[in-house]
Protein backbone atom coordinates (compact mmCIF):
# COMPACT_ATOMS: atom_id res chain seq x y z
CA UNK A 1 0.00 0.00 0.00
CA UNK A 2 0.87 3.30 -0.86
CA UNK A 3 2.32 5.47 1.76
CA UNK A 4 0.09 9.10 2.33
CA UNK A 5 3.22 10.91 0.37
CA UNK A 6 2.65 8.99 -2.68
CA UNK A 7 -1.26 8.80 -2.57
CA UNK A 8 -1.84 12.54 -2.50
CA UNK A 9 0.38 13.35 -5.12
CA UNK A 10 -1.19 10.70 -7.05
CA UNK A 11 -5.17 11.32 -6.84
CA UNK A 12 -5.17 15.04 -5.90
CA UNK A 13 -3.34 17.26 -8.98
CA UNK A 14 -3.06 20.24 -7.16
CA UNK A 15 -0.69 18.43 -4.91
CA UNK A 16 1.29 17.44 -7.91
CA UNK A 17 0.92 20.94 -9.85
CA UNK A 18 2.39 22.56 -6.82
CA UNK A 19 5.19 20.28 -6.17
CA UNK A 20 4.34 19.95 -2.57
CA UNK A 21 7.26 18.37 -0.44
CA UNK A 22 6.00 15.97 2.53
CA UNK A 23 8.47 15.94 5.51
CA UNK A 24 6.38 14.11 8.09
CA UNK A 25 3.04 12.35 7.93
CA UNK A 26 1.97 10.88 10.91
CA UNK A 27 -1.78 10.00 12.84
CA UNK A 28 -1.16 13.23 14.62
CA UNK A 29 1.12 15.26 12.70
CA UNK A 30 1.55 16.27 9.10
CA UNK A 31 4.07 18.84 7.39
CA UNK A 32 4.30 19.54 3.97
CA UNK A 33 6.60 22.41 1.84
CA UNK A 34 5.84 24.63 -0.49
CA UNK A 35 8.68 25.11 -2.88
CA UNK A 36 9.73 28.70 -3.79
CA UNK A 37 8.08 28.73 -7.23
CA UNK A 38 7.46 31.99 -9.49
CA UNK A 39 4.94 30.49 -11.13
CA UNK A 40 3.47 30.69 -8.43
CA UNK A 41 4.12 34.17 -6.47
CA UNK A 42 1.37 36.78 -5.91
CA UNK A 43 2.06 40.43 -6.87
CA UNK A 44 4.72 41.09 -4.43
CA UNK A 45 6.59 38.12 -5.42
CA UNK A 46 6.10 35.60 -2.40
CA UNK A 47 3.87 32.24 -2.57
CA UNK A 48 0.30 33.51 -3.69
CA UNK A 49 -2.45 33.30 -1.42
CA UNK A 50 -4.34 30.29 -3.21
CA UNK A 51 -1.41 28.18 -3.21
CA UNK A 52 -0.84 28.63 -0.03
CA UNK A 53 -4.10 27.97 1.03
CA UNK A 54 -3.67 24.69 -1.05
CA UNK A 55 -0.97 23.49 1.14
CA UNK A 56 -2.08 24.10 4.16
CA UNK A 57 -5.45 21.85 3.26
CA UNK A 58 -2.95 19.53 1.58
CA UNK A 59 -1.67 19.15 4.87
CA UNK A 60 -4.77 18.76 6.78
CA UNK A 61 -6.06 16.09 4.20
CA UNK A 62 -2.39 14.30 5.11
CA UNK A 63 -2.74 14.08 8.74
CA UNK A 64 -6.95 12.88 7.95
CA UNK A 65 -6.27 10.31 5.95
CA UNK A 66 -3.11 9.18 8.41
CA UNK A 67 -5.64 9.07 11.49
CA UNK A 68 -8.58 7.55 9.69
CA UNK A 69 -7.00 5.68 6.40
CA UNK A 70 -8.31 2.66 8.42
CA UNK A 71 -11.83 3.90 8.27
CA UNK A 72 -12.51 4.33 4.49
CA UNK A 73 -14.27 0.72 3.90
CA UNK A 74 -17.19 2.80 6.21
CA UNK A 75 -16.66 6.42 6.03
CA UNK A 76 -15.32 9.41 3.57
CA UNK A 77 -13.72 12.15 5.03
CA UNK A 78 -14.62 15.81 3.43
CA UNK A 79 -13.49 19.16 4.50
CA UNK A 80 -16.46 20.71 5.57
CA UNK A 81 -15.41 24.11 6.37
CA UNK A 82 -11.60 25.86 6.30
CA UNK A 83 -10.71 29.43 7.85
CA UNK A 84 -7.48 31.03 7.17
CA UNK A 85 -6.07 34.24 8.64
CA UNK A 86 -2.79 35.61 6.92
CA UNK A 87 -0.46 36.82 9.54
CA UNK A 88 2.54 37.99 7.87
CA UNK A 89 3.95 38.27 4.53
CA UNK A 90 5.26 35.15 2.89
CA UNK A 91 8.63 35.03 0.63
CA UNK A 92 10.64 31.88 -0.08
CA UNK A 93 9.27 28.38 0.74
CA UNK A 94 6.67 27.94 3.17
CA UNK A 95 6.08 25.14 5.40
CA UNK A 96 2.70 24.06 6.62
CA UNK A 97 2.37 21.49 9.88
CA UNK A 98 -1.10 20.27 10.51
CA UNK A 99 -2.06 19.08 13.65
CA UNK A 100 -5.12 16.93 14.52
CA UNK A 101 -7.87 19.24 17.11
CA UNK A 102 -9.51 16.46 18.46
CA UNK A 103 -8.30 12.79 19.62
CA UNK A 104 -8.62 9.62 16.76
CA UNK A 105 -10.38 7.45 19.33
CA UNK A 106 -12.92 10.11 19.84
CA UNK A 107 -13.83 10.89 16.64
CA UNK A 108 -13.82 7.04 16.01
CA UNK A 109 -16.30 6.54 18.65
CA UNK A 110 -18.76 9.13 17.75
CA UNK A 111 -18.61 7.13 13.71
CA UNK A 112 -18.77 3.69 15.81
CA UNK A 113 -22.01 5.25 17.42
CA UNK A 114 -23.73 6.06 14.43
CA UNK A 115 -22.86 9.40 14.53
CA UNK A 116 -21.64 11.62 11.34
CA UNK A 117 -18.25 12.61 13.52
CA UNK A 118 -16.87 16.49 12.64
CA UNK A 119 -13.21 17.41 13.73
CA UNK A 120 -11.02 20.60 13.49
CA UNK A 121 -7.38 20.44 11.64
CA UNK A 122 -5.41 23.29 13.30
CA UNK A 123 -2.48 24.06 10.49
CA UNK A 124 0.31 26.71 11.02
CA UNK A 125 1.93 28.12 7.86
CA UNK A 126 5.80 29.14 8.48
CA UNK A 127 8.84 31.04 6.38
CA UNK A 128 12.08 29.60 6.52
CA UNK A 129 12.70 32.32 9.17
CA UNK A 130 10.71 30.66 11.29
CA UNK A 131 8.06 33.52 11.67
CA UNK A 132 3.97 32.57 10.83
CA UNK A 133 2.49 33.97 8.01
CA UNK A 134 -0.76 32.47 8.34
CA UNK A 135 -3.24 29.85 10.37
CA UNK A 136 -5.84 27.77 9.28
CA UNK A 137 -8.20 25.45 10.74
CA UNK A 138 -10.12 22.93 8.49
CA UNK A 139 -13.63 21.53 9.66
CA UNK A 140 -13.57 17.55 8.63
CA UNK A 141 -16.51 14.91 9.11
CA UNK A 142 -16.56 11.09 8.67
CA UNK A 143 -19.58 10.56 6.38
CA UNK A 144 -20.63 7.37 6.91
CA UNK A 145 -21.03 4.45 3.72
CA UNK A 146 -24.42 4.02 2.75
Amino acid sequence: MPSIAELLPQTVPMVRTLNLTFDECTATRAVLRLPDQAEFHNHVGGPHAGAMFTLAESASGAIVLSAFGDQLTRAVPLAVDAKIAYRKLAMGEVTATAELGRPAADVVAELDAGQRPEFPVEVTIRRADGAITGEMTITWTLRPNR
